[in-house]
């Protein structure tokens, strides 16, 4: 898996872009600035800390932060963190992947993550349409934000949400956590409002099982332990049509609860069907199984 996410990537198709600018002048406190920070190593710099060790007054610091971060040269985290490209090629170009700036962004707020949504449908094979937004489920920030020229979603979640993730190798190196195949499946029934994927996931989930009979534990043990109660009540009916023995789908009755009040089956779509009480569901659509 490792393998293939990575040449994926390397491939240029899970977005890969890259930040690169035009060719950059330098004055002689910008090159003091890149002196000092590549001198230490630094991949990120702070407000105030330059100051001091420039000996230059905050308004000269803020001025300087100001052109750095119009020029491209650094890019603007937080308010007063900003991120130091690895290195300066002739000209001043720089070129930096989006999840470069995501795994540095997460460092400096202190917090766990995970690329899922649109991204980890494409990276799988559920999507061709490649994304052009970053999708990152994390536990400390929310909303959309654009960071170096690229935009992302930050959908903050709770730590017991967080998890069923794996490593993969950006374009220029970085690793960076992505939802594993079974993860992807369930946000894509659990969050359907956010990505539009019923009843295109169910569709999704019937196809993987087929095709590789041992994911369907994964992908079980990743449901019931991340899902809530309305997505095991959907996918609980959609393994049940598709053939899967009641005895298997006893975890995903029991974690679903009591199933007296309906709730449509495919969501968006008008509540006219069948009802099923086994599942508690409006079964309004359905999908080949086959």
């Amino acid at each position: 898996m490792f393998y293939y996410i990575s040449h994926k990537l390397r491939g240029g198709q899970f977005m890969g872009n890259k930040i690169t600018q035009n060719k950059t002048e330098f004055g002689s406190l910008e090159m003091r600035l890149l002196a000092y920070v590549q001198m230490r190593k630094m991949d990120v710099v702070r407000t105030k800390e330059i100051a001091a060790a420039l000996k230059i007054t905050p308004k000269q610091e803020r001025e300087l932060f100001s052109r750095m971060s119009r020029s491209g040269v650094f890019i603007r985290l937080t308010r007063g963190v900003y991120l130091v490209p690895p290195r300066f090629p002739a000209g001043g170009r720089l070129a930096v992947s989006e999840y470069y700036i995501l795994s540095r962004l997460m460092r400096e707020i202190g917090g766990k993550y995970q690329v899922s949504g649109p991204n980890a449908f494409y990276l799988y094979g559920f999507d061709d349409q490649v994304p052009n937004r970053v999708y990152v489920y994390n536990n400390r920030i929310s909303g959309e934000k654009n960071i170096g020229s690229f935009d992302y979603v930050f959908m903050e979640i709770s730590d017991n949400r967080l998890g069923a993730s794996t490593e993969f190798a950006a374009p220029d190196g970085e690793k960076i956590l992505i939802a594993t195949k079974a993860r992807a499946l369930l946000d894509a029934v659990y969050d359907w409002s956010r990505y539009n994927t019923i009843p295109r996931a169910y569709q999704w989930i019937i196809a993987t099982i087929k095709k590789d009979t041992v994911f369907w534990d994964e992908f079980t043990r990743t449901s019931l332990k991340y899902g809530n109660k309305a997505t095991m009540r959907r996918i609980g009916y959609l393994l049940a049509v598709a053939g899967i023995p009641e005895n298997m789908l006893k975890g995903f009755k029991k974690k679903a609860g009591s199933m007296k009040s309906l709730i449509k089956w495919i969501p968006g779509k008008p509540a006219k069907g069948s009802v099923n009480r086994e599942w508690g569901l409006i079964v309004n659509g359905a999908i080949e199984t086959d």
